[in-house]
């Protein structure tokens, strides 16, 4: 039997690239599609549920927050695997089966976009988001002995071992904390090479200058908060 897989997709003023998103998406895979609509101005819920996702609205701030909210439908709605997607179309959705296909054939917990490889358009990531995740994921991998090469927000996971997380943060951090958890913990992780392209709009986080240091100074705390303990075998 094929498993159930759902996808959140955060999204704040998104009315020009979340249909692209949602047209994107496998339908062989018959994803439950949840876009939270996290303070938009614009008409990306309406559009996002034109196209046939569940939306739900989020007022408080936060991208770990947003993300939360979205996995509150999937405890009661459940599913086997969890797809987090951004509603800007920088990713391809098109492509999400190589993130599932892992986790479906080969048991793997979690599996990771990975961007910073020669298939990446050279304008979809300014040299700060490049050089800053960079210092990020080594910081990571040097106190915890984890090999990842990128902090990709398009990843999937199964969702057993997702409660198993026990993910809290609200905002900057939650893709450091996934992935330092996962680690921690001995899930078995896997990254796949994923084109990636410039994003619809601008950034909220990376497309200003206070967004950049603040999203920087998280994810660094976040990175020694959670990798000084050792692995679990």
């Amino acid at each position: 039997m094929s498993p159930k897989i759902g996808v959140i997709i955060p999204a704040r003023d998104e009315e020009d690239s979340i249909a692209h998103v949602l047209r994107d998406i496998p339908a062989d895979l018959s994803p439950c599609v949840v876009v939270v609509n996290n303070r938009s101005t614009d008409r990306t819920a309406e559009i996002a549920r034109a196209h046939g996702a569940v939306v739900i609205n989020e007022q408080r701030p936060g991208y770990g927050r947003v993300m939360l909210t979205g996995l509150e439908y999937f405890a009661r709605h459940p599913v086997d695997i969890v797809v987090f997607l951004d509603g800007d179309y920088s990713d391809y959705p098109a492509e999400m089966g190589r993130l599932v296909q892992p986790i479906v054939e080969e048991g793997y917990d979690l599996v990771l976009s990975t961007r910073l490889n020669p298939l990446l358009d050279k304008e979809s990531l300014g040299p700060h988001v490049i050089y800053g995740n960079k210092l990020v994921v080594f910081l990571m991998n040097l106190l915890s002995g984890s090999r990842y090469t990128d902090l990709g927000p398009f990843r999937a996971i199964r969702y057993d071992a997702l409660r198993k997380l026990d993910m809290r943060d609200l905002n900057y951090g939650w893709t450091v904390e996934m992935q330092a958890k996962a680690w921690r913990l001995g899930l078995k992780v896997m990254e796949v090479p994923m084109r990636y392209r410039k994003r619809i709009g601008q950034s909220k986080i990376s497309g200003t200058i206070k967004g950049t240091v603040l999203a920087g100074s998280k994810m660094i705390y976040m990175v020694f908060r959670r990798c000084l303990w050792p692995r679990r075998r």
